[in-house]
């Protein structure tokens, strides 16, 4: 290697061993050069170098693996792979390797994306100006609109999801998941969240009678996702590791979970936040660039509230068990709550 003292044992890729997979891919020549670990998700391993005139970032699971670490690595590399050349703003595939063997997990590489993530601060230029951050907001929902508009069949994704009663297995699964959490002690249940029954029901009465397939995210908030350091533009949605084949208007649903409103507690602050569209700004800019049946958009949104709910109840559930910091469950039990509360105005209005 180049331009960079060697890491230590303790590197979390064997760089001996991806330079030798690279030469049998024939992906450029000679060391591995500017080698440096990226900040990125919580979970998985990101490491960015240059290899002759080119760059790659290649992404593989955390050290101790899960059990569908590897299974989870080779989707988000048939995902990118698939939409390759789309219109989708996304990080570009360039190879995978599904022999775990060579660094002990299954990795891709990928384009480096040139931008930031609002999630970690915004850039002064960004910063400074209302209007950038407006055109981010409608920039970003375009890029998710463009997303539920690929066919996946063409694209070769045909078997990547099981669309065939999607919608009507979503209420049962996080009301499950909730429910999972009983098994943890100390947990405070349900008295404390607003009616979670009447959720579930309003969600089976009022459920969408059919849509038409297509690829979603699975986990597109402002967090995950890349801007141009120099525009509003979107450089990249981020982190695939949930997208599938099934309803696209589940994603306008989280984007419905996840985006700050008056009142609101969330997990997603962005400063400053003036600027950006409202959220019946974003779901109306959505309408205008897909074709899809928005007459049940608030659907998505009660199911969008309840499913990061149930999600984020899990950390206060593991905090009373000793398992998770107090301070981070009792705030995430409070964004559930919040969540909640959401949903039940999203029913109470329609």
């Amino acid at each position: 290697m180049t331009n960079q003292a060697k890491p230590d044992d303790n590197f979390p890729v064997d760089l001996d061993a991806l330079q030798i997979w690279m030469d049998g891919q024939g992906l450029e020549t000679g060391p591995l050069a500017d080698v440096k670990l990226l900040a990125g998700g919580t979970q998985n391993i990101l490491v960015r170098f240059k290899r002759g005139s080119r760059d790659f970032v290649l992404r593989r699971p955390p050290l101790h693996l899960r059990k569908n670490s590897n299974k989870t690595m080779l989707r988000e590399a048939r995902v990118l792979e698939a939409i390759s050349g789309s219109d989708v703003p996304h990080p570009g595939f360039i190879a995978s390797c599904d022999d775990e063997d060579v660094i002990g997990a299954c990795f891709y590489l990928m384009e480096p994306v040139e931008g930031f993530n609002p999630g970690n601060g915004l850039p002064e230029l960004h910063a400074s100006d209302p209007a950038i951050r407006r055109r981010m907001g409608f920039s970003y929902i375009e890029g998710i609109a463009a997303l539920g508009a690929l066919d996946y069949k063409k694209l070769g994704l045909e078997g990547f999801g099981k669309p065939e009663g999607f919608l009507q297995r979503q209420p049962s699964r996080w009301m499950g998941q909730l429910e999972g959490y009983a098994e943890i002690e100390n947990w405070t249940g349900f008295k404390e969240l607003p009616d979670v029954t009447r959720i579930v029901s309003w969600l089976e009465d009022h459920m969408p009678e059919d849509f038409i397939p297509g690829i979603l995210h699975g986990d597109c908030h402002l967090s995950n996702t890349m801007f141009h350091n120099d525009s509003a533009e979107l450089a990249a949605l981020v982190d695939w590791e949930l997208a599938t084949i099934g309803d696209p208007l589940i994603d306008l649903g989280w984007v419905i979970a996840t985006w700050p409103t008056e009142g609101q507690k969330t997990v997603f602050a962005i400063q400053p936040w003036d600027g950006f569209p409202t959220l019946d700004e974003l779901i109306a800019h959505y309408g205008e660039h897909t074709s899809r049946n928005m007459d049940a958009v608030a659907w998505y949104g009660v199911l969008g509230c309840f499913k990061l709910g149930a999600i984020l109840e899990g950390t206060h559930a593991r905090a009373g068990a000793g398992k998770a910091p107090k301070e981070t469950g009792d705030f995430l039990h409070a964004v559930t709550i919040s969540l909640f509360k959401h949903a039940h105005r999203l029913v109470a209005e329609n």
